[in-house]
């Protein structure tokens, strides 16, 4: 599995129409021309927002960006994180991929509306680097970046025809605002499509010892930063809360079964339970102590070695209609 490899998927393209008119003009997101570059930071509601000193909600990104993260993000493609959204993609598309991380995900996007553009955008700088750096190994020209938090956008209304998060909203702290300025800045007739893993669904064999104990610990760990870690099974609620009346709610599923994927997934939990973003504020956050973060990362490692190991979890996903 390599998260730089091509997306091997047909995209098979129905001509569906949609108009909307918005003032004096139509909007046509299914086969409009994106506009070659993106209104520029400072502009539209979202900056209306800072200049009347409103508060900006915050996201708290609990597994922090070590690099046994980043090494889980990279394996993820537009095929086996997004595949609910491609049908509905077109190649002059504008998309605005939120929570880019790396990037795996944005350059599969941008290959599949080349005549279109894509804005990656993150909270962390460091890791936009990492995201130009996949698309250039691409060689991919239509992918601009910035800094950009999901709940203050800082773009123009009607701005994209695609508006899309992977595992973004579970670590929001208000998620229903998060949606509400993803339609915002959504153009009519577009889409805004969100995927998220729900924790509480995750399950896996055998029974080894610890690992009810690292779910146990990391959902508290989670709520304690403010985020839903079960977000999958909410996302059509907060949806239809932040005002989306054609919503389309479905699931999918990640499993790790061979011998190279239990390797690969249990040594990125084993690492990462104790890297300092997550450890820190388990431990000072009177969750845990080092001696519990040692055990469940041991825990992980001897699941990894069961030669019949298995592991599963859910993801709920809504497409959206602006």
């Amino acid at each position: 599995m390599n998260g730089t490899a091509a997306v091997h998927r047909v995209v098979h393209i129905t001509r569906q129409w949609s108009h909307h008119a918005v003032g004096s003009r139509t909007v046509l997101c299914s086969d409009r021309p994106a506009a070659r570059e993106v209104a520029p930071a400072g502009t539209g509601r979202g900056a209306a927002r800072e200049e009347t000193g409103m508060p900006k909600e915050t996201a708290v990104y609990t597994h922090g960006h070590h690099e046994s993260v980043l090494r889980s993000h990279t394996w993820r493609t537009a095929a086996n994180s997004a595949a609910y959204l491609l049908d509905s993609l077109k190649p002059h598309m504008a998309v605005l991929d939120i929570g880019c991380g790396p990037g795996t995900i944005t350059a599969d996007l941008a290959a599949l509306v080349p005549d279109g553009r894509v804005t990656a955008v993150d909270r962390a700088p460091d890791v936009l680097e990492r995201a130009r750096a996949t698309v250039a190994e691409r060689d991919l020209t239509n992918v601009d970046f910035a800094v950009a938090d999901v709940h203050d956008l800082p773009y123009p209304d009607d701005s994209f025809c695609v508006v899309h998060a992977h595992q973004v909203l579970q670590h929001v702290s208000d998620p229903v605002q998060a949606l509400r300025e993803m339609r915002r800045v959504c153009r009519p007739g577009g889409f805004v499509a969100v995927r998220d893993g729900d924790y509480a669904t995750m399950t896996w064999y055998p029974l080894t010892e610890g690992m009810d104990d690292w779910l146990d610990l990391y959902r508290r760990v989670a709520r304690a930063n403010g985020g839903e870690p079960d977000a999958g099974r909410r996302l059509k609620a907060w949806a239809l809360q932040a005002g989306f009346t054609d919503v389309r709610a479905t699931a999918s599923t990640w499993c790790y079964t061979t011998d190279e994927e239990r390797a690969w997934w249990s040594e990125l939990w084993a690492e990462r339970t104790q890297a300092p973003a997550y450890a820190d504020r388990a431990v000072q956050g009177g969750h845990a102590d080092a001696g519990r973060l040692e055990r469940i990362s041991a825990a992980w490692r001897r699941w990894g070695v069961e030669p019949d190991g298995w592991f599963a979890m859910l993801h709920g996903e809504v497409l959206c209609r602006a």
